[in-house]
């Protein structure tokens, strides 16, 4: 299939019409506003990174887990350290951004200098078109006007052939002469004007060729450098998913030598007080410590309790 082109699709019967050319530079100017909302995506998005990142470092510095010991000690540390590496990954992420952003601004600023030149000279050649055509149509009307004038002094000629005044036929000899060389004279006007444009309208074809052909390439270029930023962007984030997994994949295997077991072992080792457990708590009769008056020993048993045999309380 054969490739369609700016230069062959964007004419107009009319010669004074620029709606060709407007719309090439109606879908240059959208294209501009384009590359402007993705570089200021790129650099909103650059903003959400660096607050992610600055957020995450802060959030590793945080107290986690300072009081544990031994290997999830370890790991919690490592989480932390490594919560940290993300975080400045992340940073780094927002730099690229900003750098992918800032080349998107100079591409515009670029093409915005080069379609600057471009349209002044087709803006210069539409008005020199402009004019001259208008000029041409008012040459044309002055030609043929005074082509009516040269037949009507012509008509009055021939009506006035048998008029036997001599000063009456000499003034319309003088008039009929004087109305041709007026309508020679627009006739060259008209003539040369014609030239003019054809000239200008040459000129402004080739411009406009060249225009349409610079435009065209300048669209092409814009498209390609969008995608291949585009492109960039998903693989910056990409490479940030994959260093993310990285360092945290160092939490895991950290995690995956704690064993809690040896955790518990080494509690037990660091801060042991003792293994045996204490005595029990025996009962000590107020009694078995007092002796007797004769010096006998005090029977570690309770005296026994009086008991009363058939005697009740009268009430």
């Amino acid at each position: 299939m054969k490739n369609l082109h700016f230069k062959d699709f964007f004419w107009s019967s009319d010669l004074t019409s620029t709606g060709g050319y407007d719309a090439i530079i109606q879908y240059l100017n959208d294209g501009k506003r384009i590359c402007k909302e993705v570089e200021e995506f790129m650099k909103a998005r650059a903003s959400v990174e660096e607050k992610y990142a600055k957020d995450l470092l802060g959030l590793s510095k945080k107290v986690c887990g300072h009081s544990e010991m031994n290997t999830l000690k370890k790991s919690l540390d490592i989480f932390k350290l490594q919560t940290e590496h993300v975080s400045l990954s992340h940073l780094q992420l927002a730099q690229s951004m900003r750098e992918e952003a800032k080349k998107l601004e100079e591409f515009r600023e670029k093409h915005k200098e080069m379609r600057k030149k471009m349209e002044q000279q087709m803006d210069t050649l539409h008005k020199q078109k402009s004019s001259q055509f208008r000029k041409t149509i008012e040459t044309k009307k002055t030609y043929e006007q005074k082509c009516r004038d040269k037949e009507e002094a012509d008509q009055n000629v021939n009506r006035n052939t048998n008029t036997h005044n001599a000063k009456h036929i000499e003034k319309l000899y003088a008039k009929l002469q004087q109305a041709k060389q007026n309508a020679e004279e627009a006739d060259r006007l008209y003539q040369l004007s014609v030239n003019t444009l054809a000239k200008v309208r040459d000129d402004w074809l080739k411009e406009h060729i060249n225009a349409c052909e610079t435009f065209e390439n300048l669209a092409m270029e814009r498209i390609a450098f969008l995608r291949n930023a585009v492109w960039t962007h998903l693989n910056q984030l990409s490479q940030q998913c994959v260093t993310s997994d990285e360092l945290y994949e160092e939490v895991r295997k950290s995690l995956e030598q704690c064993d809690v077991q040896t955790d518990i072992e080494h509690f037990v080792n660091l801060r042991q007080t003792g293994n045996k457990p204490p005595a029990p708590v025996l009962y000590e009769n107020f009694y078995s410590g007092q002796k007797s008056s004769t010096g006998s020993p005090t029977s570690p048993l309770p005296p026994p309790v009086a008991r009363y045999t058939g005697c009740h309380l009268s009430s």
